[in-house]
């Protein structure tokens, strides 16, 4: 997020919430909005084919045709245009490459994006005036709008919305996606991607590799493997590496060997399970650290034991970048350990197998940290948007959001105040795709997925709390109740969902929560996991996959 959610929920005079189901994915979040609405006053313009709970308290609710964002936003900016409500001075003084986007967003009146989301030309009118007259206004997004093959094109074009209407780096406003995860913002700060290293320093850059090659001890040259002994010369590669979508097909076509996974569970949470179960079963070899058996633990030839929240200390860093201390609340279960402690010791045994190790004495090389305020201060060394952010300051209270490059730096709560990373604000000019299946007369209908209020992901945790599956105990299909009249559903009645990939047998649930043509599953329970039906369609710069979109045909058991 570029703003913090205690801002955007104090100061927006307006929110635009597109592929984002709040209230049920990040309740503490959406219970901040929803007093917005109420206390404030605020205007809120929804955008979901479905009826989430969040539009109950909206001003405005516009169900576009799943996969038709682009048209959507491009039609409220086109919109905007025609009224002259864009901000002149932030795009004149703050932005470049304005001409070549209003070219193409000129493309899209109001008629034809209506024509295409399905949404009637005059609540286009509605939202436009909403958003461009109550300033500031965030726009706050989620993975319906980034599980898409155009996942990173809608991105770009609400950043586009935002520099419009000039909402960009003041309070209130902002590009405010919530991260699905409580660490993945984390997990990504720290490098947990193929093309960098922590703080984002590009893997491709000399200068990035050199320095983490003296701080670790480390050739700087590119990683080899001496054809003769197989033996690998440590070094650091200068090439962006698979993606987590990249690697499960790679296993087949001979790219991957082998797989440590700690705490995911891909046979659950990955796209098309047929085709993950196929990858997994002929491996080589599959390391995973996992605090419960799961699904893709019985393809495990090591099985680590982790630990979970609660056993450890050390540091989440959440969507709205800010950097909050976890403390050990109970003792260490069983034989289980520390992640890092798994990790550096399997980092040890590596590193003295390994032929003519040199010695040095780099100041990270040695993998003896002690606890988890250790491995902190390396991250505060080598880690620049983290280096003022220290266990001592959390530890006393301090509320601090990256960057936070100095003991003294009281923290980040809005990014792009006085100017962007890369200097001037740069529009792009944003066409719509279609998505990758549509429907034909075989697979009819539209299948959407995602997650529910009371479980999490593949359920590994939630599936064992008891109070939540009595609330929740399986999984259900939403129907709309004209498709369920047509299939001679009573509310009762198992669904089978049948895609191009696979089967699953549901209950279906009749609400108009899903417009007609449209269904939507969750992937929580192993029996009934709309990833069976997935499809594994990668977007072609970020590789997620377009779990919004599949072609399916649905029919009573």
């Amino acid at each position: 997020m570029s703003n913090s959610m205690d801002d955007v929920a104090q100061q927006a005079k307006a929110f635009f919430i597109i592929g984002s189901n709040t209230t049920e994915q990040h309740p503490v979040f959406g219970t901040l909005l929803r007093r917005a609405v109420i206390f404030r006053g605020a205007k809120l313009v929804v955008a979901d084919p479905r009826k989430i709970d969040i539009t109950d308290f909206a001003t405005l609710h516009l169900r576009q045709r799943p996969g038709t964002d682009i048209p959507l936003i491009n039609g409220l900016m086109h919109i905007i245009f025609e009224k002259g409500w864009e901000d002149k001075t932030f795009i004149e003084e703050r932005t470049e490459n304005f001409a070549e986007f209003k070219t193409t967003v000129m493309n899209y009146p109001p008629e034809k994006a209506s024509e295409i989301t399905g949404i009637p030309v005059e609540k286009l009118y509605e939202a436009a005036e909403i958003l461009a007259t109550n300033s500031p206004m965030a726009v706050i997004w989620a993975m319906g709008i980034t599980q898409h093959i155009v996942g990173v094109r809608n991105v770009i074009d609400l950043a586009n919305l935002q520099m419009l209407l000039g909402n960009m780096g003041k309070p209130g406003g902002g590009v405010n996606p919530l991260r699905g995860q409580n660490n993945v913002q984390g997990a990504c700060d720290m490098g947990g991607l193929p093309n960098v290293f922590p703080a984002y320093q590009p893997v491709t850059s000399p200068d990035v590799i050199e320095k983490f090659a003296k701080a670790w001890g480390l050739d700087p040259g590119p990683q080899t493997v001496d054809d003769k002994t197989s033996s690998i010369v440590h070094g650091l590669s200068s090439k962006v590496g698979m993606t987590v979508t990249e690697m499960m097909p790679g296993i087949l076509e001979g790219k991957t060997r082998a797989l440590y996974i700690l705490g995911e569970d891909p046979v659950m949470s990955d796209p098309d399970t047929k085709h993950i179960r196929k990858c997994l079963e002929v491996i080589d070899f599959l390391l995973l650290q996992e605090i419960f058996p799961s699904e893709t633990s019985v393809y495990a030839d090591v099985l680590l034991p982790g630990v979970s929240f609660a056993e450890k200390t050390g540091t989440f860093t959440n969507t709205e970048r800010r950097v909050q201390m976890v403390r050990q609340a109970i003792p260490t279960q069983g034989d289980a350990r520390n992640d890092w402690w798994i990790t550096s010791q399997i980092a040890k045994r590596i590193l003295a197998g390994t032929p003519n190790r040199v010695q040095n004495e780099a100041p990270y090389s040695g993998w003896e940290y002690r606890n988890a305020s250790e491995v902190m201060s390396e991250i505060n060394a080598l880690t620049p948007s983290y280096g003022g952010i220290t266990h001592a300051r959390l530890e006393a209270g301090e509320r601090l959001h990256w960057p936070c490059p100095t003991l003294d730096h009281p923290g980040t709560p809005i990014l792009h105040t006085k100017q962007f990373t890369r200097g001037k604000g740069k529009f792009m000019p944003i066409d719509h795709a279609p998505p990758a299946e549509k429907p034909d007369d075989d697979y009819p209908m539209l299948l959407s997925t995602g997650r529910v209020l009371y479980h999490w992901h593949g359920g590994q945790m939630t599936r064992r709390a008891k109070g939540l599956m009595q609330v929740y105990g399986e999984a259900l299909v939403e129907v709309n109740p004209d498709d369920a009249v047509k299939l001679g559903v009573n509310g009762k009645t198992h669904v089978r969902i049948t895609s191009r990939r696979g089967s699953i047998k549901a209950q279906a649930w009749v609400t108009d929560r899903v417009p007609p043509g449209m269904v939507y599953a969750n992937f929580h329970f192993p029996d009934a996991s709309a990833n069976e039906l997935t499809h594994a369609t990668l977007d072609p710069v970020a590789k997620i996959p377009e779990y919004k979109i599949t072609a399916v045909k649905v029919e009573l058991v």
